[in-house]
């Protein structure tokens, strides 16, 4: 799910509970009193106050600054915290301390209230994130701040060093505005500033990022339409929140047609300067067998021959209590300075609240494997009465964020800073129609096995047990953990219907996987409810501890990295511990939404329930007085679960495991998978794909949904032969023979085998039906596709890089000798028959002919 955000990651995707030395969250949000202004002995101050240097002003000689009284006279609303705000009229003056200068400050920008329509996808709504920038506010000369936007891509941290100063000299950052300094503090420890103009206005530093501009469709800026509605200061934050309109892009109406104004966007907008902490937290160090989102620069330091990149993983900062750190060293538990705390968004409907504050509280078992109790706790944002400061935007807090979108879908995304990996805030999406997802994952997952999904209205007990289980799902992201989707792999499919087995160790190792639910448990197995979700399991619970337990024995991540490596390989001896990547496209175990070690024995248990459902189907989707697009939104589900157990099993074909390792470990890194696996995996695909699946049509189904029976089976049968016959699948099959030489299984094996299904009616004189001819067809394409030129290219030559390999050898050998198969059998069958395969010939003779 997670899919993550198409959030920034910085890879991750949002609260900011840990700012180092502010205290606890509800100590945090009381504020200070407002200060009195000083008395002010000047008769034009008032007027030089409202519009100092204002844009109907004409310029004239430069002014230094002024008295403070002068400039910040006692009308002036006052307010304390990281920056003191002066308020005078429509003036914003900002007292930027001397102690703030050169500090590094993270600027967090959301959408506190969206315009209507403006959403795109997942993007465009309340709560947002719109954009983040590390900042430092710098002294310039003649009297002036500068304001400038801080990369660390490169860093050099040893300041006693040639190349710290040849670093610096090629990375200055840029100025991004200037300030003239109004004033003095009136304790000459800070500068009075005026923002007003900066805050009114449009910047990436403040506001939404062009790429999300972009995304929104955001015009131009209409500064007439837009305003300041309040800027707040808090002890470790500032708050400013403004109203700002944008033209909308223009859009065609329909494809072809000329553009049409957009109209307008008011969104309601929240950006928080949020202090990072003076001693930065101490990183460390990515571990590619252990899932962590990262932040990453290079360093000039790290390798005295070369330049290394070094990359941090993302984590909160959890840190025993000092009266308590003998105890933690000691091996007790103790709770944290500073918990994890997130609250749940007050537009959350009642009924689901309990879950997800379930869900949250579930993690606090993992943090008790890295020595911390009471390490993570959710609980419902205070209301008005209770606490009139507290707002879901201000970037001390961490929240669960109820979206009323159509989206079937929740994420997890958090802000962290770039220095160290510290996760500073997180901000999980939850967008209401996840509930339908939900309902239909259960429905054609689990419902041979439990009796309360077959239906389309679930219990809110049910509902609420799924919702938890997405809940700790995306909590885990925003704890930094990244998808596991190898962990279901080191599982035996068999154990997979042990009831007692499976009460004990879940259905798989990790809630990071997408494992979803047991769809290979069988009725009479006798696992339904609890034991068919998945849950917070070893891998989570390991991860957590290899993250978050501190070392207090080194004082450097280049200390513990020899240490955390040892720990590590002692734990991958159990393989319920590994780690599989959810990026890499060739190896079979790390896949979504497949269970256990062998695909082909999972997706067989999987169809075996898919074929119970259907001829339920119509039944349990039945609604009084409702139509049928349940009936026909389920019917998709199935598809596609039915095209995923294909896609499962077509991943063994070529496929390559990869096993990060140290120099310390034993064995391979990279293995193709043997050549018995892939030709089981043909062997299934021959059987339950290119054999036509029949069992899935339902003519009963088709008249009441509009479905055609041949494109819903030759969108699977496409998808999968797409796979099989590409240059990535070729490639890495003839990478195995190199490997492995006569032991491996190779593409024009491949092609024969699959062949031998797709045209067993050539041996067999038999009539071919639409769904075999739609087949043949598109084996034909495919193969035909390694030889047709790019539209650049002469006649005759292969296109891209399978000229480098044997794949346009192999592809017109297949098709030749398929071609003399077919004028063989030209004569036989019925008329229609007797077409297709003189079309086909045709076909191949224009490719590998020239004709």
């Amino acid at each position: 799910m997670n899919k993550a955000y198409q959030h920034k990651l910085v890879l991750a995707l949002a609260g900011a509970l840990s700012l180092g030395t502010v205290a606890s969250p509800a100590i945090a949000q009381k504020k200070k009193s407002a200060p009195t202004p000083a008395a002010n002995t000047s008769a034009n101050a008032k007027d030089t106050t409202a519009k100092p240097n204002g844009p109907m002003m004409k310029p004239g000689p430069k002014q230094g600054p002024k008295p403070f009284a002068e400039i910040i006279n006692p009308q002036a609303k006052a307010d304390t915290g990281l920056i003191n705000i002066y308020k005078h009229e429509d003036r914003y003056f900002f007292e930027i301390a001397d102690s703030l200068i050169g500090r590094d400050i993270l600027i967090v920008n959301r959408l506190s209230k969206s315009a209507a329509g403006l959403r795109a996808g997942m993007s465009g709504f309340g709560g947002d994130l719109i954009n983040e920038n590390v900042v430092r506010f710098e002294k310039g000369p003649n009297n002036r701040i500068f304001l400038k936007n801080i990369s660390y891509s490169e860093t050099s941290k040893d300041s006693t060093q040639p190349m710290f100063s040849s670093v610096m000299g090629s990375n200055l950052q840029p100025i991004v505005a200037a300030f003239d300094v109004k004033a003095f503090s009136k304790n000459n420890k800070g500068s009075i500033i005026d923002l007003t103009e900066y805050i009114n206005g449009d910047n990436d530093i403040l506001f939404f990022d062009q790429g999300m501009k972009s995304n929104l469709k955001l015009a131009g800026y209409q500064p007439d339409k837009s305003y300041v509605v309040d800027v707040k200061s808090f002890p470790m934050n500032t708050e400013i929140r403004t109203v700002k309109t944008y033209a909308k892009a223009p859009a065609s109406p329909y494809p072809g047609m000329p553009p049409v104004p957009g109209g307008n966007a008011t969104v309601e907008l929240n950006s928080s300067f949020v202090l990072l902490p003076k001693v930065p937290m101490q990183s460390r160090y990515f571990d590619p067998r252990v899932g962590y989102f990262t932040t990453s620069t290079t360093d000039f330091d790290a390798d005295p021959q070369g330049v290394k990149r070094l990359t941090m993983i993302t984590r909160w900062r959890l840190e025993p209590k000092p009266e308590d750190m003998e105890k933690y060293k000691r091996g007790e538990l103790v709770e944290p300075q500073k918990p994890i705390v997130f609250y749940i968004d007050p537009a959350t409907p009642q009924k689901w609240r309990k879950y997800l504050i379930q869900g949250v509280n579930d993690w606090q078992s993992a943090f008790e494997a890295a020595g911390f109790k009471n390490a993570i706790i959710a609980k419902m944002a205070p209301t008005k009465e209770e606490d009139s400061t507290w707002s879901i935007d201000d970037a001390r807090f961490s929240a669960i964020v109820y979206k009323p979108s159509t989206i079937p879908n929740a994420s997890g995304p958090h802000i962290h800073d770039p220095r160290t990996g510290e996760i500073l805030e997180s901000h999980i999406n939850w967008y209401h129609n996840v509930m339908q997802l939900l309902r239909n994952w259960y429905f054609i997952q689990a419902s041979p096995n439990d009796a309360r999904a077959r239906s389309m209205q679930f219990s809110d007990e049910l509902m609420g047990e799924l919702i938890r289980f997405v809940s700790s799902h995306e909590v885990g992201h925003t704890l930094g953990l990244r998808h596991n989707f190898g962990s279901s792999s080191t599982y035996p499919v068999e154990k997979l219907r042990d009831k007692e087995w499976v009460k004990q160790n879940g259905h798989a190792a990790s809630i990071m996987d997408y494992a979803r639910f047991n769809y290979v448990a069988q009725p009479g197995d006798g696992i339904s409810g609890a034991d068919l979700y998945p849950r917070i399991n070893y891998y989570d619970k390991w991860a957590i501890e290899w993250g978050y337990r501190l070392r207090p024995e080194f004082n450097s991540p280049e200390a513990e990295k020899a240490a955390l490596n040892k720990i590590t390989i002692e734990k991958l001896k159990d393989k319920k511990f590994w780690f599989g990547t959810e990026s890499d496209p060739f190896d079979p175990r790390c896949q979504n939404e497949d269970l256990g070690d062998n695909a082909m024995k999972a997706s067989m248990y999987g169809i075996k329930n898919l074929q119970r459902i259907m001829p339920n189907m119509i039944a349990w989707t039945r609604t009084s007085n409702e139509d049928y697009s349940d009936l026909k939104s389920i019917y998709k589900e199935l598809v596609g679960q039915y095209g995923r157990y294909m896609g499962h099993v077509a991943k063994n074909v070529g496929g390559i495991y990869t096993t990060p390792k140290t120099v310390e470990q034993a064995g391979p890194v990279v293995e193709f998978v043997n050549k018995a696996t892939q030709k089981e995996a043909i062997t299934f695909l021959n059987q339950q794909l290119f054999t036509t699946p029949k069992w899935i049509l339902s003519q009963d189904i088709f008249s009441k949904t509009g479905d055609d029976g041949a494109s819903v089976i030759y969108s699977v049968q496409s998808q999968v032969l797409t796979r099989l016959f590409s240059p990535n699948i070729f490639g890495s099959m003839l990478g195995g023979e190199a490997s492995l030489g006569a032991n491996a299984y190779l593409p024009a094996e491949m092609i024969s085998d699959v062949k031998k299904t797709i045209f067993s009616e050539l041996a067999t004189h038999q009539n071919v039906d639409i769904y075999k001819r739609n087949l043949q067809r598109l084996y034909v394409e495919k193969l035909s596709g390694f030889l047709a030129p790019a539209p650049s290219q002469a006649p005759g030559t292969p296109s891209g890089s399978v000229r480098l390999s044997d794949a346009t050898s192999v592809a017109r050998a297949a098709l030749s000798s398929l071609r003399t198969e077919l004028r063989a059998a030209a004569a036989s069958g019925d008329a229609i028959t007797r077409g297709h395969y003189q079309d086909l010939i045709a076909s191949i003779s224009k490719t590998i002919d020239n004709k």
